[in-house]
């Protein structure tokens, strides 16, 4: 069985504890940090592992690298202290099995892009920035063979990760590919964080979807015409994975000429879309979950936001309608991508 590669000298000899105190969704000060981290470190119960929205944020915190948030999602399946609703945990489980039915494997041509559990998005994936492409899943029957499992962390399932993500991995390795681009964050942060945490071997490189249009982007600089919008970047939880990549939106928006509105709760600041809170069983979490939102949205339109652009399928179907209600237009970053190269 997969462990997870934590280091509990670096996590008591940390004197800041950012991985807590600059959680945006609880309030805890450096000593009352360290005294939970410690329990967690233990293996005992801490108010940490109920009153966690799942965000992700903390891994990106934590500058020494050592998964806090993974540790936090170990010790609540542990401890059985599940986030969701247990027939809510139940059913998303059984959903996800990656080996039901035969994969088919495609001959194809790199680059090759990995849609993950969203096949039904891959008519974005056409015209100048996409020609060469290949795409798998096509079927959405096909969708739980490549589907990354990270989900389930919002579940408190890492077990059901380790014992799902090998399988998953041999299945895209079968299309015999060096790179997989990975059209969602949380793909990425499979191959890029989470398997490398856990010892979990990945035979190719992952790619950033966002990377793949930077790159694509340069190569057609001639045909962009600048698009003179002001836009907000919806960060989705999982990018918190995959930090040293966030520059890559602003790389994209100075690309393609659109303005990056100046907000509160961008970067590190970042609010998720608070689809998960909303879902979980604790006491208070509908009330949080507006909470974010308001904060979220309010914070876009007093920028004078005109775009919303996401990455997240998730997030997207969210807030989306949030997003049009407010009067701002919600678009994938594909998407606006393909509109500046016409």
């Amino acid at each position: 069985m997969y462990e997870l590669r934590f280091d509990e000298r670096k996590c008591l000899g940390c004197q800041t504890c950012d991985c807590l105190t600059k959680c945006q969704y609880m309030d805890i000060d450096v000593e009352t940090a360290k005294t939970e981290m410690r329990k967690i470190i233990n293996g005992e119960d801490s108010f940490v592992l109920r009153q966690c929205v799942t965000c992700y944020a903390c891994e990106e915190y934590c500058k020494k690298g050592n998964h806090p948030f993974y540790l936090i999602v170990e010790r609540q399946e542990e401890l059985d202290i599940p986030p969701l609703p247990r027939p809510l945990i139940k059913q998303g489980v059984q959903m996800g099995v990656p080996w039901r039915g035969e994969l088919v494997v495609q001959d194809v041509q790199e680059p090759f892009l990995d849609m993950c559990m969203f096949p039904q998005l891959a008519g974005s994936i056409q015209g100048k920035l996409f020609d060469s492409v290949s795409i798998a899943p096509t079927d959405a029957r096909q969708r739980a063979h490549f589907f990354c499992q990270l989900m389930y962390l919002h579940y408190a399932r890492s077990s059901v990760i380790r014992e799902r993500l090998p399988q998953v991995i041999e299945n895209i390795a079968r299309h015999n590919v060096k790179e997989v681009i990975c059209f969602h964050d949380e793909c990425y942060g499979t191959f890029a964080s989470y398997a490398p945490a856990f010892g979990i071997e990945v035979p190719f490189k992952p790619v950033h979807f966002f990377e793949y249009l930077y790159n694509r982007l340069v190569d057609l600089k001639d045909d962009i015409k600048p698009l003179n919008l002001k836009v907000a970047y919806q960060r989705p939880c999982s990018s918190r994975l995959s930090s040293d990549k966030l520059h890559l939106v602003d790389d994209i928006f100075d690309l393609i000429g659109v303005e990056s509105v100046e907000r509160e709760y961008v970067g590190e600041n970042a609010l998720c879309c608070a689809g998960a809170i909303r879902m979980q069983k604790y006491e208070g979490r509908y009330e949080l979950a507006d909470d974010v939102l308001r904060r979220n949205i309010e914070d876009m339109v007093r920028a004078g936001t005109q775009f919303c652009v996401f990455n997240c399928p998730a997030c997207f179907d969210s807030i989306g309608h949030v997003v049009a209600r407010s009067g701002m237009n919600p678009i994938f970053m594909g998407d606006l991508c393909r509109l500046a190269v016409g």
